[in-house]
Order: structure tokens, then C-alpha cells, then sequence
């Protein structure tokens, strides 16, 4: 069975990723594109070999021999061009964040649900697949005794610089309640710790107006983040954000801290250190990660079209549970207050 896609929004992580991906499958076409030009979309046309440009994404939806529906637009899109392609009767795989918000993203799955024949997908976070599994195991085999603490950073490690553009992320109306790369960190570390309960957040904005695209535009997002946060498993969570923090050693890492041994899983140097109680020092975790441990989106998305497997990088059913998390950091940024999480 020949699969035939359409692409919405072909960003870097698109051309990058996505394309190659499915181009690489048997039996997979990409037939068309659509951006926020004619021209740049002709261009990728004209790169990866895809015969049909558009600058309109209604004609890539509506398209009668696309069968599946890649989003690669910003978040402010995606739940709009999700419920347009399901109720086209396309399936969809759509770029993280899953949305701007918590009720965008439940719009998205109310819809996928009425429709279960139409498979749907969110782009997962990719930085801890190395690392998804090991971790999984050493807690469930009780590696680290009772887990009483985990602190948890993903900072951009710059210095604030007040004359910077405005990066997408920071514009409201385009990134919503997301902010940096919270959802990513919190994302990754729900697969081996488990969701959060509750929070508390706290968040600074150093800088009043940016120019974004040539205007001047509000900055409403934090630059600066922490939640404390309270998980299921029992631990409390410190998680900290930052456009500011610059120099840190180790600016985008996990501590997990439990009665019997930690851990410290450093992005940056793409290593996991463990370390057991009487030990003085944090050692190297050597590990063989299975084989499927390795981004590998298109092709899941394309085999649970086709009924070989299920979604579970990322189903919508997953993403809804880091937008609960998204909303609730919201709400306590507002509220200044602890937020029981949504169930």
C-alpha cells in the first residue's frame, strides 16, 4: 500500500528530518508542500523532488490523493490544520508543542477520538531515546532505593541580551502557555519518572518589548523559569529555564537522587554517571540502548498507518498529559499558587 503525504510548514526540523524520513520508507510519497510562500515551498519542491507547491494549506489538505497530513507549522497552527486534516479524513503527524494550550490540544484529541481508523501522532522529544529504556529499568529493578528528589534543567546557557529579536518561542501568540523548552524536559522525563501532581511556579521577565518580524511586540513568556513540582512517584521535582544562565557546567541536565544511589544524565556531554550509597564519586553508565532507540517518527507513523504497530512516540493521549502540565505551570504563574494537576 502506497502512502501518500502532504506537508504543511516545512521548517529546518522538516527538511531536516521529516522529509528524509519518509523519503527513505518504501512505498512513502511525499506529493506536495505547502509554506508560508509559493517561492519557499517551490524551493523545497525543487530540493527534495516533491511534484505540487503551494502557498495555501487548505489545497494540501483537501488534495484527493494525499492520504496522511505531516504539520510542521509553529504551535498557533496546529490545531487548526489537525482538525481541518481529520475531518478530511487524513491521518496526522504533528510537530511538537502539541499546541498553545490545554484546551487547543483536548480540541485535537476530542477530534482524533471520533475518528480511531485515522492514525494520529505528535513529533516526540528526542533527547533521552539513548536513555528512555536504561533509566525505566534501573527504577523499576529499584536501582536508586526510594526516588526523593530529581532536579531537572534545560537552559538555552546564554547571557541575557536586552537588543536580541524576538525568537518564536517568546511570542504569546505564537508558542501560547509554552515556554522554552519546558515541555521537552518534562516530556522526556515522564517516561521513566512519571507524571507531576502538583506545582508551584515562578517566573521573570527581564525584558519588556523585543522586535519580531519588524514590530515591536510584548514580551509575555518568562526568560527565566522554575517550578517546583511534587510527582506521583513521591519525589519533588526542581525544574529550572533559562535564557539568561549563562556559563552554566552543565546547562541542560536530569539529577535523579534516591535513597540508595544517583544518577545525572548530562545532554550536553550525551553521557549517564551513576554513583551508589558508599560510592565517593558519579561513574560513566556503560549500556547497550536497544535498537529502536533512535528517532524513528516517520516510520512509526507509517507502520501504525498500515496496522503494524501502535503510536507511542508520541500519542496525542501522551502529549495531553505535558499540555495538563503546561496549563497548570500557566496557572501558577498567574495565580501564584500551587496547582493541583488536571485529571
Amino acid at each position: 500500500m502506497k502512502i501518500r503525504i502532504g506537508i504543511i510548514g516545512a521548517g529546518e526540523n522538516t527538511r531536516l528530518k521529516h522529509i528524509p524520513g519518509f523519503q527513505a520508507l518504501e512505498d512513502v510519497e511525499i506529493i506536495a508542500v505547502s509554506n508560508r510562500s509559493l517561492d519557499s515551498a517551490q524551493k523545497v519542491c525543487a530540493q527534495f523532488n516533491i511534484p505540487h507547491a503551494y502557498d495555501d494549506w487548505t489545497q494540501v489538505i483537501h488534495h484527493p490523493e494525499v492520504d496522511a497530513i505531516m504539520i510542521g507549522t509553529w504551535p498557533n497552527m496546529h490545531a487548526k490544520l489537525t482538525l481541518e486534516a481529520l475531518k478530511a479524513g487524513k491521518h496526522v503527524l504533528c510537530e511538537a508543542r502539541m499546541a498553545r494550550n490545554l484546551d487547543e490540544a483536548q480540541a485535537m484529541l476530542d477530534e482524533a477520538r471520533l475518528r480511531p481508523s485515522q492514525r494520529t501522532q505528535i513529533v516526540p522529544a528526542p533527547f533521552s531515546f539513548k536513555y528512555d529504556a536504561e533509566l525505566t529499568k534501573l527504577i523499576q529493578d529499584n536501582y536508586f532505593g526510594d526516588i526523593l528528589a530529581v532536579n531537572g534543567r534545560f537552559n538555552f546557557n546564554t547571557f541575557y541580551d536586552k537588543n536580541a529579536p524576538m525568537h518564536w518561542r517568546e511570542n504569546r501568540e505564537i508558542s501560547g502557555d509554552n515556554i522554552m523548552l519546558m515541555g521537552i524536559l518534562y516530556e522526556s522525563m515522564s517516561r521513566w519518572l512519571g507524571p507531576a501532581k502538583s506545582l508551584l511556579a515562578s517566573g521573570k521577565v527581564f525584558s519588556d518589548r523585543k522586535f519580531y518580524e519588524g514590530k515591536e511586540v510584548k514580551v509575555k513568556i518568562p526568560e527565566h523559569l522554575n517550578i517546583l513540582a511534587e510527582l506521583e512517584n513521591g519525589a519533588e521535582a526542581h525544574l529550572q529555564f533559562s535564557s539568561v544562565s549563562a556559563l552554566e557546567d552543565t546547562p541542560q541536565s536530569v539529577w535523579i537522587f534516591g535513597s540508595e544511589a544517583s544518577a545525572h544524565l548530562d545532554f550536553k556531554k550525551d553521557k549517564l554517571f551513576l554513583g551508589k550509597k558508599g560510592d565517593t564519586e558519579l561513574h560513566e553508565h556503560q549500556f547497550t540502548p536497544p535498537k529502536n532507540a533512535v528517532w524513528r517518527v516517520e516510520e512509526e507513523f507509517i507502520n501504525a498507518i498500515r496496522g503494524l504497530e501502535e503510536v507511542k512516540l508520541t500519542s496525542f493521549e501522551t502529549a495531553i498529559d505535558y499540555m495538563k502540565f503546561t496549563d497548570a505551570v500557566q496557572r501558577s504563574l498567574q495565580n501564584h499558587k500551587r496547582i493541583n494537576l488536571v485529571k
